[in-house]
């Protein structure tokens, strides 16, 4: 007897009983060794459970975000093409604002002139190498463009029409020296004619010349055009700002300055007929 309970055959036995107590009493508070053997599995499986649901997650986000890419890219091409026709609608909607300040500015110079027929143009060129400020416009003969119409602002006089192409053409300004412009004294009603000179161009100047020695002339009277064939009657040119002695000694000179800003006009009304044009 001794020699059995000494035994490993009896050790065995007792660990087995042992183990076998343990699930009989765990039974017995959990309500049954399934339960029990449930979650002695559950502990060996629940780590590779969460591994293999984190990465079936993964895989499957990965093909979600590849499948809507599609959906994606057209939903941008649509929001682009929207963008595009925004911005077309607020050019064109500036365009118009524009135009209508043009207008309004025009025939508020021109409510009285009923014998003026003119159309818009914006300046789509200079050249830089004239140091008398030339430009082109963005109408020609097709638009009913000729040469030597007059070129006009708001503010007054800019200068003509030079070169005419179908679409486009080349405006001289009267800063040239090559401009004659028959010009009268609103104060004094006293003619002259206005031309450019190189060193008053950069000033925005013209000069006034011819005007005889006792001329009455004065600083800051108002310059317009005295009409004829070329230029209508009564154009604004601007305001004298000098008075000195001719270059020839026989007369007196007055140094005008612009009403117009010619070096920097953007848009222009071309005068294309009025009364008397091409008479002389």
């Amino acid at each position: 007897m001794k020699d059995f309970l000494g035994s490993l055959r009896f050790k065995i036995l007792v660990g087995l009983m042992t183990v076998l107590l343990g699930f009989m009493i765990a039974s017995v508070y959990t309500g049954g060794a399934a339960p029990m053997f449930s979650q002695m599995v559950s502990i060996v499986t629940t780590p590779v459970q969460r591994v293999t649901s984190s990465v079936s997650a993964g895989v499957s986000g990965f093909f979600d975000q590849f499948l809507s890419a599609g959906q994606v890219y057209e939903e941008n091409q649509r929001l682009r093409e929207e963008l595009n026709a925004m911005r077309r609608q607020l050019v064109d909607y500036q365009q118009a604002r524009h135009e209508n300040t043009q207008l309004r500015a025009i025939l508020g110079v021109m409510e009285d002139r009923q014998d003026l027929t003119f159309i818009t143009a914006d300046v789509i060129a200079r050249d830089p190498a004239d140091r008398f400020y030339s430009f082109t416009i963005d109408r020609g003969s097709r638009h009913g463009i000729s040469w030597l119409d007059p070129v006009i602002t708001a503010d007054g006089l800019v200068g003509y029409v030079i070169e005419v192409g179908v679409n486009q053409a080349r405006v001289a300004t009267i800063l040239d020296v090559s401009a004659s412009v028959g010009a009268y004294s609103s104060t004094t009603r006293e003619i002259g004619i206005v031309s450019g000179a190189v060193e008053l161009a950069p000033l925005g100047h013209s000069e006034l010349q011819f005007l005889p020695r006792e001329s009455q002339i004065g600083v800051g009277d108002l310059i317009l055009t005295s009409g004829g064939s070329l230029f209508p009657r009564d154009l604004i040119i601007g305001t004298v700002v000098e008075i000195g002695p001719s270059r020839h000694g026989t007369g007196l000179l007055a140094v005008i300055d612009l009403a117009a800003e010619v070096q920097n006009v953007r848009n222009v009304f071309v005068i294309t007929s009025f009364d008397g044009q091409g008479m002389d």
